[in-house]
């Protein structure tokens, strides 16, 4: 049997190097995210997606497995002390211009279940409506599209 995984696509207003620096420079990503995505983006150093409370806490981590700057960057995403039978799930972030548009694709690979598949597709549509917001007008969303019941 076969993980499930998602893929999304999204189409911004911005430059494929705008789009990668909103995903890889902690501060910003911690505007449209809630969390701040950590790293010097280097094949096989480490990442973290810290939480924005100053904690200094990571919800996820991983590993960046490729980082082909702006097209393409693939990490490994795992909760922290939890090992999964199947491995980490896997994100790949596949970064194209077209005239005045970015394409941005997302896959999220090697998850657990259907489940985590839904929780998956719930996180990303949320995480990549404020990114596109954020991008387009300055400003995230006035509320944290996540949270939305």
């Amino acid at each position: 049997m076969t993980a499930p995984d998602f893929r999304i696509t999204v189409y911004l207003r911005a430059t494929p190097e705008r789009v990668w620096h909103a995903l890889t420079n902690a501060d910003e990503s911690g505007l449209y995210w809630g969390h701040r995505n950590v790293s010097t983006w280097l094949p096989g150093t480490p990442w973290e997606h810290q939480r924005t409370d100053g904690s200094g806490i990571a919800d996820t981590i991983g590993v960046v497995e490729a980082a082909e700057r702006p097209h393409r960057l693939v990490t490994t995403w795992a909760e922290p002390g939890r090992a999964r039978p199947g491995g980490p799930a896997r994100v790949s972030y596949d970064i194209r211009s077209w005239e005045a548009l970015t394409r941005l694709v997302v896959h999220h690979g090697n998850l657990a279940d259907e489940a985590e598949r839904a929780d998956v597709e719930h996180g990303w549509s949320a995480v990549l409506s404020n990114l596109k917001t954020y991008l387009e007008t300055g400003h995230p969303l006035p509320q944290q599209p996540w949270l939305m019941p």
